[in-house]
């Protein structure tokens, strides 16, 4: 069992596989160059896989793939399979903009991957467009139904922004409860690497949206998710993300791996130690060690408040958010 330094039990490991991307979003790098960090510093699939095993073996029960967009990542689901294979039982999910899904969909699911979170911030192409810098909202459609006929779970994430898709909650959200798809709104979460003039919702100002059209109840957190959910009069179930609450840390389970192997114990802080060195030596109690002093300083709480505006250092396509 892996515990942190305030008692935490830790079961639950997100790996970014790559911090490429084919979206260039408003709220993450839109002004990233279209580079990407050469191969060589890259842990291959086997490198992560060698820890992520032992991950699993000290307690960890859900990995999350993340990027970047994973799906750009050569034979995803190649390493999808090593970790299915290894342990059947693992909540074994991955993150995605859904731009490429539709190629890989059954692929993923074969490979034994069980569930998805896809990015769908509006139903308007030229608001996708504004967000995305691309034309990207027919794929991302076209990758949700291919995802959902092979039988995947799926969430979809929103992020509203104030002046941009703050109108288009209610679509989202009717779009998703049509489907049986859950919704998950997430606050805008302040970093240096994202448009300087955007600006989010706060969690109750998305609620407000919600409730020109529905009722809401309160159901509470699940476990240690950090997502809050609500409960619509009809029944449908939807969540909500807001980092900017006092105790969104609370039950925090969390640990991060990037793909050039470094080991973040909170995506606001800075603060790394890497694994890399270890695992390409085979050392993999010395790899298990450096996750255990990650754990141990691991930080109680994130640093962003309602009332302070705090930006984060952290390059959120590294670690997936």
């Amino acid at each position: 069992m892996l515990i942190d330094g305030h008692g935490r039990k830790v079961d639950y490991l997100r790996v970014s596989v790559t911090e490429r991307c084919n979206f260039r979003c408003q709220y993450c790098m839109p002004d990233k160059p279209f580079s990407w960090t050469p191969r060589e510093n890259l842990l291959k699939f086997e490198e992560l896989f060698l820890f992520i095993k032992a991950a699993i073996d000290e307690g960890i029960r859900k990995v999350r793939i993340t990027g970047g967009e994973p799906l750009l990542r050569e034979d995803l689901d190649r390493f999808i399979a090593m970790i299915y294979n290894h342990r059947s039982d693992i909540d074994l999910a991955l993150t995605t903009n859904g731009y490429l899904l539709k190629h890989v969909a059954k692929k993923l699911k074969d490979a034994g991957l069980k569930r998805l979170n896809i990015s769908l911030d509006t139903l308007n192409p030229e608001t996708a467009k504004q967000i995305a810098q691309k034309d990207v909202l027919s794929d991302v459609l076209e990758g949700i139904e291919a995802a959902r006929s092979v039988g995947l779970g799926i969430k979809i994430n929103m992020v509203p922004l104030k002046g941009i898709n703050e109108d288009d909650i209610l679509d989202v959200l009717e779009f998703a409860k049509e489907r049986g798809i859950e919704i998950r709104f997430i606050e805008y979460m302040e970093n240096n690497m994202a448009n300087s003039t955007i600006r989010g919702l706060l969690g109750k100002e998305i609620l407000e949206k919600i409730k020109e059209r529905y009722t809401i109840k309160k159901l509470g957190r699940e476990g240690s998710s950090p997502s809050f959910s609500y409960l619509l009069e009809d029944g449908y179930k939807f969540g909500l993300i807001d980092p900017h609450k006092h105790d969104f840390c609370e039950s925090c389970n969390r640990i991060r791996l990037t793909a050039e192997g470094y080991l973040i114990p909170c995506l606001y802080f800075d603060e790394a130690m890497s694994i890399k060195d270890a695992v390409q030596k085979g050392d993999i109690e010395g790899a298990v060690e450096v996750l255990r002093e990650v754990l141990r300083n691991k930080p109680e709480k994130n640093r962003w408040s309602e009332d302070e505006s705090e930006s984060s250092n952290r390059a959120f396509y590294e670690t997936g958010g």
